[in-house]
């Protein structure tokens, strides 16, 4: 791990250069919300966010991507053929990403890339990609980070981790890729001890400023079917609207749906989000839906994330803790509740 410096009065002239070899992507603020955007003036770009309202997986899996393209003109010798839609994988930088949001990358790879088969899609574009972390120092009351894991400076899944100070930002290169970034920075130099130690101490002050917690620890041991059939579900699931928000802004949320839309004698197929929550989601072509009710779909959610990935991966639940779901839930569904309820379960405690 290499330890430099970035004064914040160079952090532009830094950024630019880097748009000569890397795409640039970066929060920027528009109608009062932070998107990650690319950048074409490093001055859009604002890390003064807590963070973004949607998360940033759009960068590698995005709300609506082509995939392919085809004909249906008998004219054309590539007629009724797909095509795979060009897509640049170019040398790619995130700057300003939150580490919850890195390490819901790696818990999502599970699903993109097995030993048995590889989305190219999702692989070319993070293979591509150097994310540069910027640390969290005020993280909201409904983060709970680092009860899974996590922590407001967590380097699971960077490849740079900044830490802003007053007038600097202390650089950690923890990669190859972040090696590669800062090879030919001008404008950066090695980090003084000074600035260390105060980068140290915002560290641990933000650790101390993450009060809410969850347990995980008998997530587990416990019985699937049993806790399947528990009866909090039904409480639960009362409220809920089934409108996907919760999965929507979810980092670590993978589904989705592939439809072709053809217009006059040309067609894409497209990947679409879709959601665990709609009731279509897995409406079968026979009209069966094995999901047709709301506590089900409710159900699926919550256990596809603390039981079901738990069991099959082995690395911890599918959660970082970045609190999106508990804030924009328009119900007031908690999954903090929910997860103490699933944990406790032989205690039969309520929500």
């Amino acid at each position: 791990m290499k330890l430099l410096k970035i004064k914040k009065e160079n952090l532009s002239d830094f950024l630019d250069n880097l748009r000569g070899s890397y795409r640039l992507y970066g929060p920027v603020w528009q109608e009062g919300i932070v998107h990650f955007m690319q950048i074409e003036n490093p001055a859009d770009i604002d890390l003064s966010f807590q963070n973004s309202r949607l998360s940033p997986k759009s960068l590698f899996l995005p709300q609506s991507e082509r995939m392919f393209e085809y004909s249906l003109d008998p004219t054309r010798e590539d007629a009724d053929i797909l095509k795979e839609v060009s897509k640049d994988y170019s040398p790619c930088a995130v700057i300003g990403i939150r580490p919850c949001d890195a390490r819901a990358f790696e818990l999502v790879d599970v699903n993109f890339e097995t030993p048995e088969f590889s989305d190219p899609w999702w692989v070319k574009a993070r293979d591509s990609t150097t994310l540069v972390g910027l640390g969290c120092t005020t993280p909201y009351s409904t983060c709970f980070c680092t009860s899974v894991g996590g922590g407001p400076f967590d380097e699971a899944g960077l490849d740079v981790l900044l830490t802003e100070t007053d007038d600097a930002f202390l650089v950690m290169v923890l990669t190859q890729k972040g090696e590669s970034l800062f090879q030919a920075a001008k404008t950066v130099g090695p980090a003084e001890e000074d600035l260390i130690q105060r980068a140290t101490a915002i560290r641990q002050a933000a650790e101390d400023r993450v009060v809410s917690k969850i347990e995980t620890s008998r997530l587990a041991e416990l019985d699937t079917l049993a806790l399947y059939e528990a009866e909090f579900w039904e409480e639960v699931h009362f409220a809920c609207i089934n409108c996907g928000i919760c999965t929507f802004l979810c980092p670590t949320c993978w589904c989705f749906d592939i439809q072709d839309e053809t217009y006059g004698r040309a067609g894409d197929r497209l990947r679409n989000w879709d959601s665990c929550m709609f009731p279509l989601f897995t409406l079968h072509a026979s009209g069966h839906n094995p999901r047709g009710e709301k506590i089900q779909r409710v159900r699926q959610r919550f256990m596809h994330k603390l039981k079901y990935y738990v069991d099959k991966y082995k690395n911890g639940v599918a959660c970082v803790g970045c609190g999106r779901c508990v804030q924009e839930c328009p119900v007031n569904i908690d999954i903090r509740l929910v997860c103490r309820s699933m944990n406790d379960y032989n205690n039969q405690s309520k929500l």
